[in-house]
């Protein structure tokens, strides 16, 4: 499985961002993908996942302001970002799992600031 994400950049606090994430590969089978960010310095932290059947779920402090959603047909997961701030700056990885193992994106910068 291999992992594109794409759609990071420089924005100013309270705008959008949508981060896209395309799967190629041996994807028959992934059930779970998933965004996760990084601060340097930080530990990774999961932001969002979404499985195969559509339930998804949300870090606390993105709830309300963030979206994840997937296009089967184009073997892609979006991460629309509403409400940007500063706290939001990170590198964001997309992540997909099946059959028990993990496979890891490049990570895409979003930077939030005035």
């Amino acid at each position: 499985v291999q992992l594109q994400a794409s759609g990071g950049g420089s924005v100013q606090p309270g705008g959008s961002l949508r981060l896209s994430c395309v799967a190629s590969g041996s994807i028959a089978g992934i059930t779970y993908m998933a965004w996760h960010r990084q601060v340097v310095g930080k530990e990774r932290e999961l932001v969002a996942f979404i499985l195969g059947g559509g339930l998804t779920n949300y870090a606390d402090s993105v709830k309300g302001r963030f979206t994840i959603s997937r296009d089967n047909a184009k073997n892609t997961v979006y991460l629309e970002m509403n409400g940007l701030k500063s706290e939001d700056t990170a590198v964001y990885y997309c992540k997909a799992s099946r059959y028990g193992l993990d496979y890891w994106g490049q990570g895409t910068l979003v930077t939030v600031s005035s």
